[in-house]
């Protein structure tokens, strides 16, 4: 597969990745599931936790590439996640401890999975300003939001309280696009409360 950019004289090839290799190190996912199914493994992953399909529709949706879910989580919720057709990973980590982490990474495209993985795998858990950058990055949080949290966490903003709740970044004091996104966050979490 050909990754292309739009530049002023047309699209231009930006690298090379073969899919079926990359496809092959990651669990197989259905790329067109049927509405039926995933209305099905939506009701069974609200059953796991509510906010484990609320993650797998927002990435389903393309809302956010990637998504990572750091409680346990058994073969069958990755199955659910892949009928979905997310490409799933679990991805060892480890605390300062030396306790191991396994946590769960779900997207649409293989490559996101593929680059979680190169930076974290094996590695410690830890809260660097280059590793938040990366994470948020890789999750789909607005640069602005990103940098927001690394020079102040959880910042005074003035974001409404019901709009940050459902969101899984901090919004920052002037965010622009978070706004933008919100409508779509909050359609699909009000669609899996009443559902």
């Amino acid at each position: 597969m050909i990754w292309l950019s739009l530049l002023s004289n047309g699209w231009i090839p930006l690298t090379r990745i073969r899919v079926d290799v990359m496809e092959s190190k990651y669990r197989d996912a259905n790329p067109i599931p049927e509405p039926s199914i995933v209305k099905r493994c939506v009701g069974a992953l609200k059953e796991i936790d509510f906010e484990l399909a609320y993650l797998a529709v927002l990435t389903c949706e393309g809302i956010k590439p990637l998504s990572r879910w750091e409680k346990p989580l058994a073969n069958n919720g990755l199955e659910l996640l892949q009928q979905m057709g997310l490409f799933t990973k679990r991805i060892r980590r480890t605390v300062r401890t030396g306790r191991e982490v396994i946590e769960t990474i779900f997207s649409r495209l293989p490559a996101y999975l593929q680059l979680y993985e190169q930076r974290f795998w094996n590695k410690p858990i830890d809260k660097s300003a280059k590793t938040k950058r990366f994470e948020g990055f890789l999750f789909g949080y607005p640069p602005c939001c990103i940098n927001g949290y690394i020079r102040k966490p959880y910042a005074a903003n003035n974001f409404e309280a019901e709009g940050q709740k459902i969101l899984f970044h901090w919004v920052c004091r002037d965010c622009k696009i978070t706004p933008l996104l919100l409508d779509s966050y909050k359609s699909i979490y009000n669609s899996l409360s009443n559902c």
